[in-house]
């Protein structure tokens, strides 16, 4: 036996080298890694379960749908929460480990006494009861790591969301700025000529003012969109992760079609949505940790066997057992936390499903309310356009005076503009109760966490 020691030991030790990670550096990043330009970011959408791989060809004018997957692909926060998924799966590899058995070796040289050799002993034991709670931790990590999937694919929409209206917004605030630039161009140029006809005694200096203070009107309305259109371009292109200076062509925006069966579609949305199923598996998470908790409250509980021999070579061997005497402990504590992180997601799941469908509601309401309103607004548009054509022809033919000719392109400038906020608005809410319907998202269902991988 003396001899079998050093040779256990090596094994041993052989044997935990072997299974031991190795460590590997990741430096971190000297420089931001933003994009110069759009044809610079992630544009391929890998291939996924049943579905080629799409190329976006960024050379051309992009869609509100097509920036919204490009968001997905490049934007930097995303980047940085797929590490909690990774975080889940190894909390679900580390469920699934059993505790290693413990091995005791020792030896007493015989120093003196009527002994004839020394003294070996030898045990190796096994904690039973983390068996008890095993299945009940592998599912809880199971859910947990399938909530996290969920809520990481609900984040990739709501960014994909925010882009999608950040497009729509450049792309009217773009048109609102050429139509309000035109108007600034045409008045800045009738301020000209009737500055040269004060200055030329042709005209009194009262005709001046109204023009005046018109062009220092939509100078300033100018600037406002002018401001509100930078900012809205720096936040898609921090989405995207290129520079805030960079540009791109959106294509003209075109509101999402509703389906007829808006009531079945809001009756099971928590079907579809990502949010509302990771909320359902992290209440199976949290019911497997109640279950895995009062099934902890039984005392620890160690196996195993021992063999010993003393100074006078008698030896002995037979099982052991070891176990708590529950007294004061009693897992009360876990138990109660877990069954309170239960109560709590279940407050939150019906919270969020009450909150969803009130959202739908009010979205379609606005939907429809301002779908109504487009018509008209078209109409009042071209007529306003209309009479401000009438109006330059007649002012050419010194039938109409400058002030009322002003007063018809006024109104058909902010014709225009209403039609282009109302067409951005009824964009906005089609997009947004598409979102909260779980329309046009990826698959995404509870898997069956019992099944053997």
């Amino acid at each position: 036996m003396t001899r079998l020691l050093p040779g256990i030991g090596l094994l041993i030790s052989v044997l935990a080298i072997g299974g031991c990670a190795t460590y590997h550096p990741l430096p971190l990043a000297t420089r931001a890694d933003l994009g110069a330009s759009i044809t610079q970011v992630l544009h391929t959408v890998p291939a996924g379960a049943g579905r080629p791989g799409v190329s976006i060809d960024v050379s051309r004018a992009l869609s509100v749908d097509q920036i919204g997957v490009l968001a997905i692909l490049n934007d930097p926060a995303l980047r940085a929460e797929h590490g909690q998924s990774e975080l889940a799966r190894a909390g679900v590899i580390q469920s699934a480990l059993l505790p290693n058995p413990s091995v005791g070796l020792g030896y007493a040289a015989l120093l003196g006494g009527p002994g004839t050799t020394g003294a070996l002993s030898a045990s190796l034991s096994q904690d039973i009861a983390s068996l008890v709670t095993y299945h009940n931790r592998v599912a809880s990590a199971r859910a947990h790591a399938a909530q996290v999937n969920a809520q990481l694919l609900w984040q990739e929409w709501q960014v994909a969301q925010k882009a999608r209206l950040l497009a729509l917004d450049l792309y009217w605030g773009g048109q609102a700025i050429a139509a309000s630039q035109a108007r600034l161009a045409a008045l800045t140029q009738l301020s000209r000529r009737l500055q040269q006809a004060v200055d030329q005694g042709s005209l009194s200096l009262a005709a001046l003012g109204p023009v005046q203070a018109s062009l220092a009107s939509q100078a300033q309305a100018l600037q406002a969109l002018h401001l509100t259109q930078m900012d809205n371009w720096r936040a898609l292109d921090a989405l995207l992760g290129l520079r805030p200076a960079v540009r791109f062509d959106i294509a003209r925006p075109h509101p999402p079609v509703l389906p007829a069966q808006l009531d079945a579609l809001a009756a099971s949305v928590a079907q579809r949505r990502p949010d509302l199923i990771a909320l359902r598996l992290g209440y199976r998470s949290a019911d497997q940790d109640v279950r895995a908790a009062i099934l902890g409250q039984f005392p620890a509980f160690v196996l195993g066997g021992s063999w010993s021999s003393d100074t006078s070579d008698v030896r002995s061997g037979g099982p052991t057992v070891t176990f708590d005497l529950p007294i004061f402990n009693r897992n009360q504590g876990q138990i109660a936390q877990a069954r309170a992180s239960r109560r709590v997601l279940h407050a939150q799941y019906q919270s969020r499903l009450d909150d969803t469908q009130a959202s739908i509601l009010a979205l379609r309401a606005r939907s429809q309310y301002l779908a109504a309103r487009l018509g008209p607004a078209r109409a009042a548009a071209a007529t306003a356009g209309a009479q401000a054509e009438a109006a330059r022809g007649a002012y050419a033919q010194h039938n109409l005076d400058q002030r009322t000719l002003d007063d018809y392109e006024s109104t058909a400038l902010q014709q225009r503009l209403a039609l282009f906020d109302l067409q951005r608005g009824l964009g906005e809410a089609r997009i947004a109760l598409t979102l909260e319907l779980g329309l046009g998202l990826p698959p995404a269902r509870i898997a069956p966490l019992d099944s053997k991988r």
